[in-house]
């Protein structure tokens, strides 16, 4: 690297540091604003800033894994327990930015572990951090890169290593952009574990220290067995199958509630619409009703879902959180939120794994390879649009040879693998 290079990239990162400290007052009413939908993002708030009232002794033994909000969550308890098996007296750090992520940690937190906010990108808190954690290791799931946060885990002597690592053909762009930003912070990484080659390839090409390609962690989650139990057994009460509307995105509701009215009651199936965020939840709800439809929402379903209705009569809300094993083995057919405007799609592998088929919309650039790969192997099938997909969705959930939910199964188990191999190479580290 040239003087001059490192004389604009200390520049470029001095700038952004005092970027994120003036932005600080609108993170704040950010979060007053969340707060008031999710009670959970008024939790411990100093934490965002670096101020912590765990004690500071004890805390070098420390495993920090970042896991930004649910999803990443949800691929870190995979990570987790997988190393727990190798190391029973491993002692973590979590951190995370949303109130879901946050909720989901916390029932993975054991003696001795910590838990706390992920801290603002500035330079004081990111510094704060590690002056009172102090880990041993750093691992960050999937995306979710600071500028700040790794020039501190540098800084610090922290090896900070990026797994289950990702990079869509976008996302490579937008970074290709701020290449005077990107690409110091990704060559400060000490290694990045990608999910797929194509992901190592883009990675790399930003100067990221690529050592494996390991696979992804979210087919080694195992869906849990009770939540999908009590689904099966309520399934075969159901006058109608039932299609689920899966982590959907603003805007998708109403195109979904639109094209629904060319069909003629009654319908088919039984819809089942699961918001991707529950502060949209409410939002959801009005929609369905100014749509003129009667709705049934599992929060009134009880827990043993008697109150859950079986004739078709109501759009069902899944206004629930942690129970998406249970809404996708409810349903006989998926559509993938995310995927019918141009968001990327969400994860479809849990809904795999639950035995249920997928119809995926036109974008689907955040999970390319695994959309790919569900695709031909029968997982999955592609519409251009949600009423082509209802279509699709007509003759899938009426399937009476349960050979689509097989496929969706064999999918998920058939590329497990990569929780065991991410430990391993973490344990280097060690």
């Amino acid at each position: 690297m040239s003087v001059q290079s490192s004389v604009v990239q200390r520049c470029a990162i001095c700038v952004y540091g005092w970027l994120t400290i003036c932005a600080q007052p609108l993170l704040r009413r950010k979060l007053r604003r969340r707060g008031a939908l999710e009670s959970g993002y008024l939790e411990n708030i100093p934490e965002r800033f670096g101020h912590y009232v765990q004690p500071a002794e004890g805390h070098r033994q420390l495993i920090w894994i970042h896991a930004v909000s649910l999803g990443e969550m949800r691929a870190a308890a995979v990570l987790i327990k997988a190393m727990r098996q190798e190391m029973p007296d491993l002692r973590l750090l979590l951190t995370h930015g949303t109130a879901t992520g946050r909720a989901e940690g916390r029932s993975l937190l054991g003696p001795g572990d910590v838990q706390v906010w992920q801290p603002w990108d500035t330079p004081q808190a990111t510094a704060n951090f590690f002056a009172h954690f102090r880990p041993r290791l750093g691992v960050l799931m999937e995306t979710e890169l600071w500028p700040n946060l790794v020039l501190g885990a540098d800084e610090g002597g922290v090896p900070l290593v990026l797994a289950n690592a990702r990079m869509s053909e976008r996302s490579l762009k937008k970074a290709q952009r701020l290449a005077w930003l990107a690409r110091p912070i990704y060559g400060r990484l000490k290694a990045v574990l990608a999910q797929t080659q194509a992901d190592a390839q883009r990675l790399a090409s930003l100067g990221a220290p690529v050592t494996a390609v390991l696979g992804n962690l979210k087919f080694d989650a195992t869906p849990d067995p009770l939540q999908c139990q009590l689904a099966l057994e309520r399934r075969r009460t159901l006058e109608r199958p039932i299609l689920m509307f899966a982590s959907s995105r603003e805007g998708e509701e109403s195109v979904l509630l639109q094209a629904l009215t060319q069909w003629p009651q009654p319908w088919p199936w039984t819809v089942l619409v699961v918001p991707r965020h529950p502060q949209r939840f409410e939002e959801v709800a009005q929609l369905i009703l100014a749509s003129g439809h009667r709705i049934s929402r599992r929060s009134s379903w009880g827990q043993d879902l008697g109150g859950m209705p079986c004739d078709g009569s109501s759009i069902l809300l899944g206004d629930s959180l942690a129970e998406m094993a249970l809404y996708y083995s409810l349903a006989s057919a998926a559509l993938l939120g995310g995927s019918f405007l141009p968001l990327g799609g969400q994860n479809l592998i849990e809904a795999c794994a639950c035995a249920c088929p997928v119809i995926l919309g036109p974008h689907t650039f955040n999970f390319a390879e695994a959309a790919e790969q569900a695709l031909s192997e029968g997982a999955a099938l592609r519409a251009t649009d949600l009423p082509s997909a209802l279509a699709q969705a007509a003759d899938l959930v009426q399937e009476k040879t349960g050979r689509a939910s097989e496929r969706a199964q064999r999918f998920a188990r058939g590329h497990r693998g990569a929780a065991q191999a991410t430990s391993k190479h973490l344990q280097a580290w060690l």
